[in-house]
This record gives structure tokens, C-alpha cells and sequence, in this order.
């Protein structure tokens, strides 16, 4: 029997990498299919993965602690243990890590730009410059993965093919709209200064009986950032709309939440189902002093630094007390907001802003059936129940966990949600 490869999975329709936390196997030993063999981290959890097959756990590529690409060769086994095995064969038969192009923004930026600065003639090698100019891509969008972080024609080419998958909605603005699964469509909203990874916990379990569609907003990520004062939500509900072309149940988290909402008021066509995660209707000052510390914080400090910031306004007490679980929150947080600059940041903290307040008074027009989940320990947005009693028949459910639910309480979040849904468009397509 040949031998059979343990790669890096991809888990989730954001997953791009993840970090070898622990190979719970001894080198040489016997393992049995479905056996636990290796332990990652990605998108903020960790999770077991088990063997493709019994045999011999015969060579490990990945130490522990390390952090490699979807599709990265991690180790092989084999039928037994004295069999021929030429290791690095393997490995170039076997390691396909999928190309990724990191998104870099700026510590400082100027008024008018919303990624870095421009890359210099030092940062970039000539081949590299001459492709972007060849694909028209944009050399501040793309981070570089070569010596002292020059971007390579690499990096280029992963970028430009990322780009390929962004879904236009609105005259020179695309989106980045990963998506997974089949059926009726569950349209995912992110909080302030995340993205669509912020429900990795959630999209596995949807993608069994919906079709998940995640919408990285104006500035995050890969998708657009036009040079505004001010993203409105108005037009982030406009910019959700287009994306699609069937109605569908709708999760939104705090800011996504209130996107949601206008959604539902501006196109109630278009929206099947409501689900909100800690919303809020009215900015109250502790809400405002934290968004407005996030993206000064994110002109002067690294991504590490701001993550570290953030976490005790975004988790419960009890998380903030396990040690082991803040700091993989920590590394999964740093990486989120490092794909978001200060200038998006500022731009939709005036948009929450001026929305505040100007749909209380309309909420009882939403007729779509709608599910609040409201966290115990909400710092930032805990309303929630208010929202709740101003929709017609809404139900609510209040949550262990912090701000951050969706991470925190992902189990009882899950399965609220599908609940909430039913097992309609399980077999829908």
C-alpha cells in the first residue's frame, strides 16, 4: 500500500493557513482510521484531525508551533513500518500548500488612503513590479512573503487570483464574498473591524443544510475601500442586497447586526430571516470610546498589541481567566484586524454614528421572523433584549460569554441559529 499524506486541512471558506499545535501520536507508533493524530489552530479554535487511514505514523514535515498553508504536507503514513519510504518523494509528490497573498495596512496612514503606503523599489522585486503592472494590481494591497518582507511575483500572482473572487456591488467596488455550501442562502454580517472568519465556528455546521455566504464589507480584507469620510450602513445593506440573487436568512454580529436591520427595512423582499448577535440600536459612550481607541490604536500599534487591547472588552470574564484560550484568541484576533486599516476603521465608527439612534422607531415594520442572542457579559451592546421587545413577535435568548459570542458561546450559538432556521433548505438547491 502506498503511502497516505496528512495535509493542513482547509476547514472553512476563510481558512487561508493554520499552526500545528501538537501531534498527540508517537513517531513509529500504530495508528487506527478516525484516531486523533494532530491538533491545529485556525480561525481562532483548535481543532482534532484525524487519520485518513491505519498504519504506521511513520514521518513528521510539520513541528508543532508552526504555522503553514492550507494544503501543506504535514506527515505520512505508512502501511507498515518497515516498508520502503523515500521522504522527500513524498513530499514533492504530496505538498501542495495553496498560495496566499497577506494583506498588509498601515500602522499610520494618510487621510486619503486606506491600505499602506505604497510600496517603495526596495520592498518589491522588478519582476514583481512589472506583473502588477501587467495584472493592474495595486502593490500597497499585497504583503510580501520574501527577505525582510519584499514582495515577490509570488505574491503578486496569489493576490491577483484572490481578486478574481471578488463579486462587484456597486459602480468600482467589489467585495470579498467566500461562500461554501449548498442550498438556500445564510448570509453572514461581521462585527466593527472584522471578517467573515469571526464565524468560522458557525459556517461548518450551516454549510451541512445552506448555502453560507460571507461578506467581507468595504475596507475589510480583500474588498474594496473607497477614499469616503464615512461608510454609511445604508450602503452596506445596499452592498449585502447585491450580492443576492435569492432572498436569504440573515446572521449579523453588533455592527453586522445593525446592517441587518437595515436590510430588513430598506429591502424586506430580500430577507427571509433575521438572526442578530448582541445588536444595538443606539451607540451608548463606553461602545463609542472603544471603536474610537480601536482604530486610533490601529494607526500607532501592531496588530498583537491592538488584539491584546480589545480582548477584555470582547470576552467574559471567565474566557479572559483560561489562560490557554486567551492567547489562541489572541493570535486568531491579531490576525483578523491586521486585514483592516485605522482609515476603514474610522470611516465606519462615523457610520455607526450617524445611524444611532435612527431606526428605533422603526423596528415593529420588520415582519421577517427574527432570533436576538444577547451575551451575559456584554460590555459593549447590552440592549440587546430592548431591540428584541421593539420587533414584533422577535425571540431572544441571552448566552453565556462576552461581546464576542459568536466565538465565545459558538456551540449554544450554532445550534441557535439552527434552530432558528429549521431544516429548511436542507434539500434546496
Amino acid at each position: 500500500m502506498a503511502a497516505t499524506p496528512v495535509a493542513m486541512p482547509k476547514l472553512g471558506m476563510t481558512m487561508q493557513e493554520g499552526r500545528v499545535v501538537a501531534w498527540p501520536v508517537t513517531l513509529g507508533s500504530r495508528v487506527e482510521k478516525g484516531q486523533i493524530v494532530l491538533v491545529i489552530e485556525s480561525e481562532k479554535t483548535e481543532v482534532e484531525i484525524e487519520a485518513p487511514t491505519s498504519g504506521i505514523f511513520r514521518h513528521v514535515y510539520v513541528e508543532p508551533d508552526t504555522t503553514v498553508p492550507c494544503g501543506t504536507l504535514l506527515a505520512a503514513i505508512t502501511n507498515s513500518v518497515d516498508e520502503a519510504f523515500d521522504a522527500d518523494g513524498f513530499r514533492a509528490a504530496h505538498d501542495r500548500p495553496a498560495a496566499t497573498a497577506p494583506i498588509v495596512v498601515a500602522a499610520k496612514s494618510a487621510p486619503t488612503s486606506s491600505r499602506a503606503p505604497s510600496a517603495s523599489a526596495a520592498a518589491v522585486t522588478p519582476a514583481a513590479r512589472a506583473l502588477a503592472k501587467q495584472l493592474s494590481v495595486e502593490l500597497s494591497q499585497v504583503g510580501g512573503s520574501g527577505p525582510g518582507g519584499r514582495v515577490t511575483r509570488e505574491d503578486v500572482e496569489a493576490f491577483a487570483e484572490r481578486r478574481k473572487h471578488l463579486t462587484q456591488v456597486a459602480a468600482g467596488v467589489s467585495l470579498e464574498v467566500p461562500s461554501v455550501g449548498a442550498g438556500e442562502p445564510v448570509v453572514l454580517l461581521p462585527g466593527f473591524g472584522t471578517d467573515a472568519s469571526s464565524f468560522a465556528r458557525q459556517t461548518p455546521a450551516l454549510a451541512e443544510h445552506f448555502r453560507v455566504i460571507g461578506i467581507n464589507p468595504r475596507g475589510v480584507g480583500l474588498s474594496d475601500a473607497p477614499a469616503v469620510d464615512c461608510y454609511d450602513l445604508a450602503t452596506m445593506a445596499t452592498d449585502a442586497a447585491a450580492v443576492l440573487d435569492r432572498p436569504a436568512h440573515i446572521v449579523g454580529a453588533s455592527l453586522g447586526a445593525a446592517v441587518a436591520i437595515e436590510l430588513a427595512l430598506q429591502q424586506p423582499e430580500r430577507v427571509r430571516s433575521l438572526t442578530l448577535i448582541t445588536p444595538f440600536i443606539e451607540t451608548n459612550p463606553r461602545l463609542l470610546r472603544v471603536i474610537d481607541a480601536w482604530w486610533r490604536l490601529a494607526r500607532e500599534a501592531g496588530s498583537d498589541a491592538l488584539a491584546r487591547a480589545l480582548l477584555p472588552w470582547l470576552f467574559s470574564p471567565r474566557l479572559l481567566g483560561d489562560d490557554a484560550a486567551a492567547e489562541r484568541l489572541v493570535r486568531g484576533l491579531a490576525a483578523t484586524v491586521a486585514r483592516v486599516s485605522a482609515d476603514t476603521l474610522e470611516r465606519y465608527a462615523a457610520g455607526m454614528r450617524a445611524w444611532s439612534g435612527s431606526r428605533r422607531n422603526a423596528l415593529l415594520k420588520i415582519a421577517a421572523p427574527t432570533l436576538i442572542l444577547c451575551a451575559a457579559d456584554d460590555l459593549l451592546t447590552p440592549g440587546g433584549e430592548a431591540v428584541a421587545a421593539a420587533i414584533p413577535s422577535a425571540a431572544v435568548r441571552v448566552l453565556d460569554g462576552g461581546h464576542a459570542l459568536a466565538l465565545e458561546a459558538s456551540e449554544d450559538v450554532t445550534a441557535a441559529i439552527l434552530a432558528h432556521l429549521g431544516t429548511r433548505g436542507a434539500t434546496s438547491t
